[in-house]
């Protein structure tokens, strides 16, 4: 390589950060109110590739004021433990799009995949809690 090359090579990994802060964090409580499975996968209760969908309401973290919906898909990976999962929380600035699994048990943390609006190129992650035993609502952190 030539000098120039070395130079310019040397340029973009300064210009680049490693680990970039996040910009902002957002709080916000999911009632699970419509999650139902549909058995996919096999004849038992709970199978591999068993789908649950979902449009759920979104609150303030003080889960007293409705903010948004969010709305979308999981698949069964691991009976018992694990789905794969794909949704869009829908708030009034825009739309924030999360990928990746979510276990039966203890907290998960999730991909942004991108958004629209305000939301519009953003990455980072969600982490998500369940409330109660029933996980009927879940505490979403999300840091953008």
């Amino acid at each position: 390589m030539t000098k120039t090359t070395w130079i310019a090579i040397a340029a973009l990994g300064l210009a680049v950060p490693a680990h970039a802060a996040p910009a902002a964090t957002m709080d916000f409580v999911e009632r699970a109110d419509t999650d139902t499975v549909s058995v996919k996968g096999g004849s038992a209760a709970d199978n591999v590739g068993d789908v649950m969908t979902f449009t759920n309401p979104i609150y303030d973290a003080a889960n007293t004021t409705k903010v948004g919906t969010d709305q979308g898909y999981c698949v069964r990976m691991i009976v018992g433990k694990m789905w794969e999962c794909h949704w869009t929380t829908t708030l009034a600035t825009g739309q924030i799009m999360v990928d990746g699994p979510v276990g039966d048990a203890g907290d998960t943390v999730l991909a942004v995949t991108g958004g629209t609006g305000a939301y519009r190129g953003v990455r980072g992650e969600m982490g998500i809690h369940a409330r109660d035993a029933k996980a009927s609502a879940y505490d979403f952190h999300f840091r953008l």
